[in-house]
């Protein structure tokens, strides 16, 4: 009798359960609070309503539905993509060669890491710790190991690049940087970046720079994108350098699926002939709903006075009981919490006050016995401003109640 062959990718079995698989399990037996409505600040999925433009760009065009899309997208969508990254890095970007349409960053994290990686035996990709697990599981099913380099609390969350070995660098094929930071919202400096570029240079290897919380930040200065860096730095080709930022955040559309990358032109036309058999080719009407996106600020602007309004009133309120300050951008909340365990606040936190927040050990890795993610939370405040202070108070009630 023949042998059974198994018809599916083993490799499908390194996979980690996502964090909310995880969150699902450790609630499973909880029954939450009756006395108050539940409140999620677990996922990071903006609530804030969709720009009047968008929709009237999506009602305005449904004859594009009859056509099948480019995978390379239209000349006029990577002109209002390009024509976007002068207006906020002063950066200029070929539309013809150096970007190119995608589904929303995390379909692109994954199918980028794909063109890079070749099943080279021994291969490295290189993720901040804590990090988006996209970068881990692209990683796995591109046949190669990851590398976690941890954050640092003492540091603002800047991720310590100097701890990693140069026999690790040796091996890398890609590094993963996220700036701003998910979930610590830190922004990586001009001579951080720097650093890493010297690194690519002496061993070769790729940076895909995840951005897509660039738009949501609290100071006057907005955050330095990767390749605003690199021109920062004389780097005008991009080499090796791949930017990927979102619709999602900016413009508050995440069942758009709508974003783009850009960089060296040399890995974005590999990208665009991978994704044209990939079939991810984003449609018409997507299209033409992103081009009003990218071409608008002021629905951008008013977005990131709300996220202002919010973090100002919860973060000194939340800092009397909690370990956590405003961070430098994005919109969640990297909290310690009293007692230090992650899991237990977040069970007890749902059970008493109805409240959802996510342990920060789901968006970490333990490695050498240390997972920077365990003991804090972290917190989503992408509801309305009245939700999210409701959520805070309850927070320092159930503080107050049990440390």
């Amino acid at each position: 009798m023949a042998p059974i062959i198994s018809a599916m990718n083993p490799l499908l079995s390194r996979l980690h359960p996502y964090p909310f698989e995880r969150l699902r399990h450790l609630f499973s037996d909880v029954k939450p609070s009756t006395d108050w409505p539940p409140v999620s600040l677990g996922i990071g999925e903006p609530r804030h309503a969709t720009p009047a433009l968008i929709l009237q760009a999506l009602q305005a065009h449904g004859a594009e539905l009859a056509a099948y899309p480019a995978t390379a997208g239209s000349l006029a969508l990577r002109q209002a993509c390009s024509a976007w990254v002068k207006r906020r890095y002063e950066v200029t970007i070929d539309p013809a060669t150096q970007v190119l349409p995608v589904n929303g960053s995390r379909e692109a994290l994954f199918a980028f890491t794909q063109t890079v990686l070749d099943g080279r035996p021994g291969s490295l990709v290189v993720s901040p710790n804590p990090f988006y697990q996209i970068y881990e599981g692209a990683a796995l099913l591109g046949q190669a190991d990851v590398h976690y380099v941890p954050s640092v609390a003492a540091k603002n969350f800047a991720v310590d690049w100097d701890s990693v070995p140069a026999q690790v660098w040796q091996r890398t094929r890609l590094l993963f940087v996220c700036s701003p930071g998910n979930p610590t919202g830190a922004v990586m400096p001009l001579a951080e970046w720097q650093k890493l570029f010297a690194l690519s240079d002496e061993y070769g290897f790729v940076i895909a720079s995840d951005e897509c919380y660039s738009e949501i930040y609290f100071g006057d200065t907005p955050p330095l994108g990767g390749l605003q860096a690199a021109a920062l730095s004389g780097r005008t080709d991009f080499k090796r350098l791949v930017s990927f930022t979102s619709l999602s955040k900016r413009s508050n559309v995440p069942g758009l699926r709508s974003g783009f990358v850009a960089g060296d032109a040399s890995l974005i036309a590999p990208f665009l002939l991978y994704r044209t058999y990939h079939g991810s080719a984003m449609g018409g009407l997507v299209q033409q709903a992103s081009i009003a996106a990218w071409n608008d600020e002021d629905h951008v602007v008013a977005n990131r006075a709300l996220y202002k309004e919010k973090f100002e009133q919860v973060t000194p309120m939340l800092s009397k009981v909690i370990d956590v300050a405003l961070p430098d951008a994005g919109f969640y909340l990297w909290a310690g919490v009293p007692g230090g365990d992650d899991e237990a606040f977040a069970r007890d936190l749902l059970a008493q006050y109805n409240v959802t927040v996510l342990p920060g050990r789901y968006l970490a890795r333990e490695v050498n016995g240390i997972n920077p993610g365990q003991g804090r939370i972290r917190m989503a405040l992408v509801a309305q401003p009245q939700e999210c202070l409701e959520a805070a108070r309850r927070i320092v009630q159930f503080v107050h109640s049990n440390f």
